[in-house]
């Protein structure tokens, strides 16, 4: 391994070492990772298993998305589907005495 004197290289040299640094701990961790990934599949292939079997393709089940139940009272383009947190427009228009079945979609 090379020695270098810090000290002496300027500011730029440092910052484009420091790049080069990076970018080497980058690659040798996804070489890392690649070869790993192959030792597995190997080992899980002689199992007779497919690696995708053994740990699974997702790990949290994707949900399709709502359709709105509720639209702002003046401008019918901002909805809410009415799950998680009540949006400003929702609560505002619920304290000045609106129900929740005015602001429904029909």
């Amino acid at each position: 391994m090379a020695d270098y004197d810090l000290e002496a290289l300027s500011l730029p040299e440092l910052k484009k070492m420091q790049k080069d640094i990076a970018k080497a701990i980058s690659t040798f961790e996804d070489r890392q990772k690649a070869e790993t990934r192959t030792k597995v599949e190997a080992v899980a292939r002689e199992m007779g298993y497919s690696l995708a079997e053994l740990v699974g393709t997702d790990s949290k089940a994707k949900r399709d998305p709502v359709a709105p139940k509720y639209q702002h009272p003046e401008n019918p383009a901002v909805t809410w589907s009415g799950r998680g947190r009540k949006p400003k427009w929702f609560v505002d228009a619920l304290a000045i005495g609106t129900t929740t079945g005015d602001l429904e979609i029909h």
